[in-house]
Parts: structure tokens; sequence; C-alpha cells
């Protein structure tokens, strides 16, 4: 299984994350029925992108009731602490923190959540200048 900390999402993944942020613990039909209209998935589509997000270590199962059903790993405010900074090494290479404020308009994020998100990406950021002066 892949460590979670290093697991980056495709952008399949991310649908069925966001799914599960936003509405909490789901079997395979209840993502597959909340994100197929924007893909056009079938539902094998669905079970196989779960299926992977599982070896990849970014979901979690459990059996309810004689169903299976699935929670992210990772608690959300912390993916995508993890998430915006990967990409702003990879992609931007910026090491400096970035503003947790400035994902304050996103619809997956409450005030608190970005107030949290904020101090993940600070405390990640003291902890990176830390390492540096060793």
């Amino acid at each position: 299984m892949t460590d979670r900390s290093t697991a980056r999402p495709s952008d399949a993944e991310l649908a069925v994350l966001k799914a599960l942020w936003r509405h909490g613990e789901m079997s395979v039909r209840e993502v597959h029925d909340a994100i197929a209209g924007d893909l056009g998935w079938a539902p094998n589509t669905t079970r196989t992108v779960i299926d992977r997000m599982r070896v990849k270590g970014l979901i979690n199962r459990r059996d309810l009731h004689g169903v299976a059903v699935f929670t992210p790993a990772e608690p959300k405010v912390g993916a995508m602490a993890r998430l915006i900074k990967d990409f702003a090494r990879r992609v931007l290479d910026v090491d400096s923190p970035l503003p947790g404020s400035a994902f304050a308009a996103s619809g997956l994020l409450n005030d608190a959540e970005v107030a949290e998100l904020e101090a993940l990406l600070q405390a990640e950021s003291d902890a990176d200048d830390k390492g540096d002066r060793r």
C-alpha cells in the first residue's frame, strides 16, 4: 500500500474524495450517485476508482450492516494542506508558506477550516525552516 503522505490523487480520485468530504461515509453506490452525473461514469468505473484509492491508502473501508462504506484516510484540511504544499513546490517552485485565506472562497471549506488550513500551512513551513537550519 502507498503511504498516504505521498499519495497524490488523480482528478478522478479527487472527485471521490470531494464527495466523501461533503457527505461523509458512503457506499460505492452512494459515491457513484453523488459524482456520476458530473463525470458520466458507469458504476463499475466508480468501483474501480475506489479500489485503486484503497490500494493507494487514500480511503478506508469498513462494513456497516453488511455494506462496505468508505471514508477518506486523511482528514480533509490535512489532505488539502499537503496537496497545496506539493503543488506549490512542484509547479510554482514556492517553498514559502501560502496564505490559507487564499482558499476562503472554496465551497469545500468553512471559515473554521480555512483557519485550520492557514495554521497547517504555516506550521509545515515553520517545521521546514527548522529542518533547513540543522
